[in-house]
Order: structure tokens, then sequence, then C-alpha cells
């Protein structure tokens, strides 16, 4: 897919995820109303709030007393922190998405595997956004530099559910204008990648989101993390950060549970671990092109989807409706991106290193020189046809023609 063909479905969706957030955050007024808590519970609607929250742009969200002394100043904080994040989000999935819609285009069996990636990019973006915005946000608040890095982190989780229900719509969407925006390309065929390079690869890939979600995420190595610094000073305690971008769980022996309760989890986990295999096993035999970026974007996802999966796991089998409300059923989606974030980087980076070294990644990385059969054999615009679509053809050979022999003179 061209270029300026990808660019009209990215800022599309660019634009209609950072209006769904800045609606979304402008709706948080609304459970404020009389009668909310009446009709949704206030247990629901006190999860709302937890959820709209960091996308509300009115400065009453910030914890300024209205009549403390410098009020003004944090409430403009605030709101250029507001700023901040809405523009961060808007260029984020723009530049997420055009990779994606690049690599992946919505023809020839590639349009699912778009729509499950762009949204998985949704929630990633609006973390990368919250990330990139909360140094204002913590000015803002009139004991911003107590205790700075727990802070940081509190920020940096704050996405919420929200998140993940606004990156479906913008998926759907996005993907219909791509469909419309290659309409009259020929279809592009799928890589053949040798299915031992792709097993091995989706293998280290598992491998390194294993370490994060069945090592680190134990209580005991957690726990190390967290309480292994100490010290004076405002970046005494990186604990709870690291935390946020190392931990992909958090899980203990039977012992601290019911074992069906924790045979529950463990086969959430394991759901989330197959999920990430399968999507690495399949990544590189969609991309038209495989490269560093493209994997390790696409295992970013593949993990974000595997999370969600594990999650509405854990959802089906949660019986706490009648406690906290049906709207806390949904309270952990789009949780753990940073730590998806920093091994999915990692996990992209060590599948391509890993094809790279078993024959998967070939001298030509838009397709091979036979034109594809139906499984591979991807054209890209750097093949040897000169990106017209079209295997190279050597031209037919010339016959010069034989003057005809004259008979011998007598």
């Amino acid at each position: 897919m061209t270029y300026r063909r990808a660019v009209i479905p990215a800022v599309f969706g660019g634009l209609l995820i950072t209006l769904l957030m800045w609606w979304a955050g402008a709706s948080a007024q609304a459970l404020q109303l009389r009668g909310s808590t009446s009709v949704l519970g206030i247990d629901s609607v006190n999860e709302l709030r937890s959820w709209l929250a960091p996308w509300s742009y009115d400065a009453s969200t910030a914890s300024v007393d209205p009549g403390a002394v410098g009020a003004t100043r944090y409430a403009d904080l605030y709101r250029t922190a507001m700023q901040i994040r809405f523009v961060a989000l808007f260029g984020v999935f723009v530049a997420g998405a055009l990779l994606l819609i690049r690599r992946m285009p919505p023809t020839w069996g590639r349009t699912p595997a778009l729509l499950l990636a762009l949204w998985a990019w949704g929630p990633v973006a609006c973390t990368l956004a919250v990330t990139l915005s909360a140094p204002w946000l913590l000015a803002s608040r009139e004991h911003g530099s107590y205790r700075i890095l727990p802070q940081l982190a509190s920020v940096i989780s704050s996405s919420g559910p929200v998140a993940v229900f606004a990156g479906l719509s913008t998926a759907v969407l996005t993907v219909l204008v791509a469909r419309v925006t290659v309409k009259g390309e020929a279809p592009l065929p799928r890589r053949a990648v040798p299915p031992r390079s792709a097993r091995v690869a989706a293998s280290v890939g598992t491998a390194v989101v294993a370490v994060s979600l069945v090592v680190l995420s134990h209580v005991s190595v957690a726990g190390r993390l967290q309480t292994s610094f100490s010290g004076r000073g405002l970046l005494s305690e990186p604990g709870d950060l690291l935390r946020e971008w190392l931990l992909l769980g958090s899980w203990a022996g039977p012992s601290t549970a019911p074992l069906g309760d924790w045979l529950l989890y463990r086969a959430a986990d394991l759901l989330t671990l197959a999920v990430v295999w399968w999507s690495l096993r399949l990544l590189p035999g969609l991309l038209t092109r495989i490269t560093v970026p493209a994997m390790a974007v696409g295992a970013v996802c593949a993990i974000l989807l595997g999370l969600l999966a594990s999650e509405l796991l854990r959802t089906v089998a949660d019986d706490t409706v009648t406690v906290w409300g049906p709207v806390h059923l949904f309270s952990g989606l789009g949780s753990n991106v940073p730590a998806a974030l920093t091994f999915g980087v990692l996990a992209g980076t060590a599948a391509f290193v890993a094809l790279r070294l078993t024959g998967g990644v070939g001298d030509v990385d838009s397709g091979d020189r036979n034109g594809g059969d139906g499984n591979g054999g991807d054209v890209d615009s750097g093949d040897v046809d000169g990106g017209d679509g079209n295997a190279a053809k050597s031209p037919e050979p010339q016959i010069s023609p034989v003057s005809p022999v004259s008979p011998p003179q007598a």
C-alpha cells in the first residue's frame, strides 16, 4: 500500500480516537447530575468516574482548591497537560496506524489482522499520551513534588478501560476507510515464511513475554523489585514505576488462594501466552515487509490482545457483580499496557533476530522473485519488478533472419 493511501485512514483514525476520548472526558460531568447514582448505582458511578477522570478537560479534576493561593496557575498547568495529552494521542496513534496499515494493508486475508492490531494500538496510544503529559499534570498538583515516582506510576496507569472501547470503535471505522482507499489495487498475496522459522521466532518472542508474566510477576520477585530501593530524596522510590513497566500480571502460589481460583487465573495467563505465540507465528506472513519496527509494533499489539483475552476469561468467571456492580467487571481492561510496551518491543526484536538467523527473512524483504503462489511471495514497491505488481519478464530471444544460401556456381 502506498504511503499516500495509508495516510488518509491513519489520520482519520487519529482524529476519531482523539474526539472519542475528548467526548468521554467531557461526559464525566454528567455523572455529577442528580439521580445518576439512583440509576446506575453508587459503585458503578464511582467506577465510571475513575475511568473518565484522566480524560476530563475540567480543571476541577486537578484537585486544586479554587480558594487557594496560586490556584489559577495550577489550573493553567492542568489545561496545558490536557492539551499535550490530546495532541500526543493524535500523533502517537497516527504514527502506529500508518505503520500497521502500510505493512498489513486490508486486502486478501489481512483485514481481520489489521482490525485487531489497530484495536490493540488504541490503548497503547492512550497510555503513551498519558505518559508524555504526566510531568505537566504532576506540576498542576499542589503537592506534585511529593513522592514523584509513585505519582508518575499512578498517572501512567490511569488510562482506563475507556481506551479499549474507544480503540475498538476507532479500529472498525479506520479499517473501513482503509478498505475504501485500497479499492482497485491488486491484492497482495501473503508471504511464504518457512514454518520452522515462524515457529522458532514465535517461541523466542513468547519466551521473552513469559519472563515478565511468569517470573517477574510472581509476588516474591515483584516485592523485591518494589522494596529493593531505599534512600531519601525525590527519586528514592522507583519501585512502583518499575512495576508498571516490567510486570504483566501478579500471581502467587496456590496456598494464598483456593485451588480453583488459582487454576483459573493460571489458565488466563496461559491463554495470554497462547495468543501471543499464535499472533507472532502468523505475523511474519501477514507483513508485506518484515522489519524491526513492524515486528516490534506487532508484538506489542499481540501482547495487548493476549491481555484482553485473559481479562475477558476472568470476567466470565467473576462473581462480584452483585457486590461491585456490572461496570466493575471491565475495570481490568487495558491494564499492564506499559509492561506490554516494554516486553513487546523486546519480543518483536527477538523474533526478528530469530527469523533472520533461521532464514525466515529473505534478502528481498518485500517479496520473492517468483511472484508468489498464493501462500507467499509478497510483491511490494521494492520488488524486482519495479513496483508495478507484475513479475519481471525476461525479453523474448530475437531470432535473426537467415539469408538463403545461394546455389553454387557452376
